[in-house]
């Protein structure tokens, strides 16, 4: 059973680097991975491309053949993709182990009004595969969640980078569980001075209780380079995606996939602020000598594993995973 990410997200929000780090993550921890681009505008894939669009479509060919500029050139690559679903379907064949990661381009209409990424996840379901300024962020995740019906994970990215800005007005809590945002509409004001008025304040009022009364979007944080933070994100993205339920690892894990099944690498929400903000520093030499120590723990087992199993062919002791058992000749009549 193939199962697969939908990375989806606004301009420069981190997909491209998520989809890196998320493939080397999952070597690491020795689940099988492979990345998609279905971002015809991006012709420099930091990971290795299982699949690539540009080798269907290209944004530069649209761009100067139809006249069209990149926005209207990207919805366009889009729409030839979903008439040539074969030439994706026959790419997915490839690696029908793996887990897939696909990179999504990042205009807003395709997640908004236009239907082409819409229907090519849709036929992606049908191959068998399972599949986010902070007001406004919220507003698309809703609409995205809404217009593509599908397990939907947001995720705040970067979020290493939060603690060398300015202060947050609250706790980075308040930010992920997306709850009672009327005590954000002051700071909203203090914002935007300029927008002040009353109409822009209804209007503001208005998104609020939009996003409340549906009650769908919270975030979860994520610094892609850090692995107990990848490691919380990837075991909630298998549980909203099945993946969790769907495979059969257990045998012969790694110390990574040992550490994935672990209840305890689930952040609480009261630990986000303290982690990032708080004492970030503390807290990232603590993983650093922890991973540190796992490390040479798996070195020392697989050390120990293989003098042990060195010992037993200098006494002559058969391998227990060799053929053993005993083979009976019928003598001929």
């Amino acid at each position: 059973m193939p199962f697969a990410q939908l990375v989806l997200g606004s301009p420069g929000a981190g997909k491209s680097t998520y989809c890196d780090g998320m493939h080397q993550f999952m070597g690491a921890i020795g689940r099988q991975c492979s990345v998609v681009n279905l971002d015809p505008a991006n012709d420099h894939t930091s990971y290795p491309c299982a699949l690539d669009i540009r080798d269907l479509v290209t944004l530069e060919e649209i761009m100067s053949d139809d006249n069209l500029g990149p926005n209207g050139g990207i919805l366009y690559a889009l729409e030839e993709l979903e008439h040539n679903m074969e030439w994706l379907e026959n790419g997915l064949k490839e690696f029908s182990e793996d887990y897939i990661l696909f990179d999504c381009p990042g205009q807003v209409e395709l997640y908004t009004h236009h239907n082409s990424l819409r229907n090519i996840f849709f036929k992606l379901q049908k191959l068998g595969y399972r599949p986010s300024l902070y007001i406004s962020n919220i507003l698309l995740a809703l609409r995205a969640m809404l217009q593509m019906d599908l397990p939907h994970i947001n995720v705040l990215t970067k979020i290493d980078k939060v603690s060398s800005y300015d202060p947050l007005p609250f706790n980075l809590d308040y930010y992920t569980e997306v709850q009672d945002l009327e005590y954000l509409l002051p700071v909203l004001d203090q914002e935007s001075p300029a927008l002040r008025s009353d109409k822009f304040k209804r209007l503001n009022e208005a998104v609020a209780n939009l996003i409340e009364g549906f009650g769908l979007v919270r975030f979860e944080v994520l610094a892609v380079e850090n692995k107990q933070s990848m490691m919380h994100l990837l075991r909630v993205i298998d549980r909203a995606g099945g993946y969790v339920f769907g495979t059969a690892e257990g045998a012969n894990d790694t110390v990574w996939q040992v550490a994935m099944r672990n209840e305890s690498s689930l952040l609480d929400a009261q630990d986000i602020q303290e982690r990032w903000i708080d004492n970030k520093e503390e807290y990232d030499e603590m993983e650093r000598k922890e991973w540190e120590a796992q490390a040479k723990a798996q070195e020392a087992a697989e050390a120990e594993a293989r003098g042990a199993a060195a010992a037993d062919d200098a006494a002559g002791i058969p391998d227990p995973g060799a053929d053993s058992s005993v083979k009976v000749a019928r003598k001929k009549k």
